[in-house]
């Protein structure tokens, strides 16, 4: 989630196994580095099965090339990309706005909450040059006044423009998983399936932890979040990773973990929305998901 800082590391990795081990306990507490809203109580469903150990190469490479899924730092903190857009003649990789956050864990409402300017550099992993921050949702809404509460609290996007020596590097499709083949705009609800991929760093480089696996527990905050239980729970710089609908479209971006009321979810921010905001607020208007191919839900959705 939001970058970590070396001294709070330790209590990330004890929240996440605790977390993950508890995901239908009562636990009290409340979520690391990006405290959300507490969400209306939700249903109880039935979380799907791991994913398994190994699948096959469904386009993007995890060892090399730019793709969704690769580790990305704004000023040391670590977070995951999630797609591949394009727009005004630019190709970018997503993250969330929260990545290039300056204030504290608890500072989630972007209608208020401080970030690093447009145009600060992003380290991406197999780029050969820095990329730079191109919008920012946070900045985007503190510039429109925005006075929608759940714009404010959900509103989760950042787009990270790539060198142009590097966009032939590009490739679109989500590891393990593919896709995506469009975008989801019709929200979710309780019960359906969906699929992710992380790649935080606590992982340890551990490919077959990447792969997620879940259920959508519903809508919160009128469509722009919705709350998901996967195998694993997304973790500290999991943070903007990718999340796909049972059909592989493009659904949402990884925004918090829950430990209330839900323990171990997490919320992530309905991407079709995210969209529509920056195309109407600096983003370019052409903005849109670039397609991944062929999707495979490997019997897991």
């Amino acid at each position: 989630m939001r970058g970590a800082q070396q001294a709070r590391r330790g209590r990330w990795l004890a929240a996440v196994f605790v977390g993950a081990a508890a995901l239908t306990a009562a636990t009290l507490g409340t979520a690391w580095a990006d405290q959300s809203p507490v969400p209306t109580p939700v249903p109880r469903v039935a979380v799907p099965a791991p994913a398994p150990a190994a699948g096959p190469d469904l386009g993007a490479a995890t060892g090399g090339g730019l793709h969704p899924g690769v580790q990305m730092r704004t000023a040391g903190a670590q977070c995951t990309a999630n797609f591949v857009y394009s727009g005004g003649g630019k190709t970018y990789l997503g993250q969330a706005a929260h990545c290039s956050g300056t204030g504290s864990a608890n500072e989630t409402d972007g209608c208020t909450s401080k970030s690093l300017p447009l145009g600060t550099p992003v380290e991406i992993t197999g780029a050969s040059r820095p990329g730079k921050l191109a919008y920012n949702s946070w900045l985007a809404m503190q510039g429109a006044h925005e006075k929608d509460a759940d714009a404010c609290a959900f509103n989760d996007l950042a787009l990270v423009e790539i060198d142009p020596s590097d966009v032939p590097a590009v490739t679109s499709s989500v590891p393990f998983f593919g896709g995506p083949v469009g975008i989801d705009t019709d929200g979710t609800t309780p019960g359906e399936r969906v699929v992710s991929y992380g790649n935080s760093e606590l992982r340890g480089g551990v490919p077959v932890l990447s792969p997620k696996v879940g259920t959508s527990l519903g809508d919160q905050g009128h469509g722009w979040s919705h709350t998901v239980a996967t195998v694993s729970p997304g973790i500290p710089g999991d943070s903007g990773s990718a999340f796909l609908s049972a059909d592989g479209r493009a659904l949402g971006v990884l925004s918090t973990l829950n430990f209330t009321p839900a323990p171990g979810t997490n919320s992530i921010g309905d991407l079709a929305k995210m969209l529509g905001y920056a195309r109407g607020h600096g983003a370019p208007g052409d903005l849109s998901v670039t397609a991944g191919g062929p999707f495979h839900g490997l019997g897991l959705v």
